[in-house]
């Protein structure tokens, strides 16, 4: 990468980061009378909807005090990650522990979802206020939260199934990735803490094995979102459905791994494999970006959005063909990275109210206005533009 490529990255990114899309959170979304924050609004900013995701307060409170802990002690990124870990506590908590995944604005209980993704956001929020703050009291709801993840994640029986495992048995991707990422929030804030008997390094290794061996498919060419019990590929329609944003965001996360252990050349390959296959099953070469869903034998989907362009696996792809370049210097994974960011650039960005549209048909063009709801918020975009921008000034 040339110097001049590199330095117009480096702005792009902590530009958009520290004068679009914080600001724009902390403008609309802040919800200053009732605590936490509010997603649910429109192009300008204008809210419409005012139930809250519980795990938006853990997305949030997780990007402002990354922020505040790797750029600037600004004391309204700390209020308003404080304010959304405050209406966790006041909230979140339903009956046995297990966290809500939406309430009303005011707090009251409106969904339980069978997952528990919402613990794992709660868990790294916790964890980086702990460290910012040095308050006990968020370290052990840091843990209090991962246990909770852990046991619904690996305890047989602890989430309803989808299927009825008697005739259908499935086990699923994102249960790994999400442990991955998690832990490795963990240990950088907390260090290596013990839950369910093993520190967060050998949670990452017990995920990354299964990711390997249950999941990836060298005869297809391709990472499973589902698979049966001994990793089989379930020809039904869940089975075969592929998420190339999903899979590469799982990579990043096995790269990261590799740089966090001095550039680990096996997870090196792993990363750079998942990554190289779904890219190639994912990229448009009809209208470029990244489809939201593929079949892994080349047959319809029944998902009617399967070939629109979310604005999540665009934020993936970037920071995984960027790490990948930098790991590697191989000259391919800086003309992937160029692709993709250059056409999410021209696409899903608003120049007239900022931050970026989420959710855009096949040919680019904008197929709902909305900045944010009960999936979109701050959490995948700023982390793209912040890890970006750290592994572009590290290597600069």
């Amino acid at each position: 990468m040339t110097p001049s490529r590199r330095a117009e990255l480096t702005g792009i990114y902590r530009d958009g980061l520290l004068r679009d899309v914080l600001p724009f959170w902390l403008r609309h979304g802040w919800d200053r009378e009732h605590g936490g924050i509010i997603t649910g609004v429109d192009r300008d900013g204008t809210v419409i909807e005012t139930d809250k995701a519980i795990w938006f307060q853990g997305r949030a409170a997780w990007t402002y005090l990354t922020a505040y802990l790797t750029v600037e002690r600004r004391l309204e990124w700390l209020e308003l990650a404080e304010s959304c870990l405050e209406f966790i506590r006041r909230h979140g908590y339903g009956p046995g522990g297990k966290l809500y995944f939406t309430v009303t604005r005011e707090g009251r209980p409106l969904r339980m979802r069978r997952y528990a993704y919402s613990e794992c956001f709660a868990a790294i929020a916790f964890a980086a206020h702990a460290r910012a703050t040095g308050d006990a009291r968020s370290a052990a709801d840091a843990q209090r939260a991962w246990a909770t993840y852990l046991h619904h994640a690996y305890m047989p029986g602890a989430i309803a199934p989808k299927t009825d495992p008697a005739t259908r048995p499935m086990q699923g991707l994102a249960p790994r990735m999400i442990t991955i990422v998690t832990a490795q929030e963990l240990r950088a804030h907390l260090g290596e803490v013990r839950e369910g008997g093993a520190s967060c390094t050998e949670w990452i290794d017990r995920a990354i094995g299964e990711i390997e061996g249950t999941f990836l498919k060298p005869d297809l060419q391709a990472l499973l979102e589902i698979a049966g019990p001994h990793g089989e590929l379930l020809d039904h329609f869940d089975g075969r459905q592929l998420n190339p944003g999903h899979a590469i965001e799982a990579a990043w996360f096995i790269l990261h791994e590799a740089k966090h252990r001095g550039r680990d050349p096996r997870l090196i390959r792993l990363g750079c494999t998942i990554l190289d296959w779904m890219w190639a099953r994912g990229w448009d070469q009809e209208h470029g970006g990244i489809l939201y869903h593929v079949d892994v034998l080349g047959r319809p989907l029944q998902e009617y959005w399967h070939d629109m362009k979310f604005w999540w696996p665009h934020n993936e792809t970037i920071i995984a063909t960027l790490l990948a370049g930098e790991l590697t210097g191989d000259a391919k994974y800086e003309a992937w990275h160029r692709q993709v960011h250059d056409w999410s650039y021209a696409h899903f960005p608003d120049p007239e109210h900022g931050e970026w549209y989420g959710y855009l048909h096949r040919d680019g063009s904008v197929s709902s206005r909305l900045k944010g709801g009960t999936w979109k918020g701050p959490f995948h975009l700023p982390r793209m533009q912040w890890y970006c921008w750290q592994l572009l000034a590290a290597a600069g």
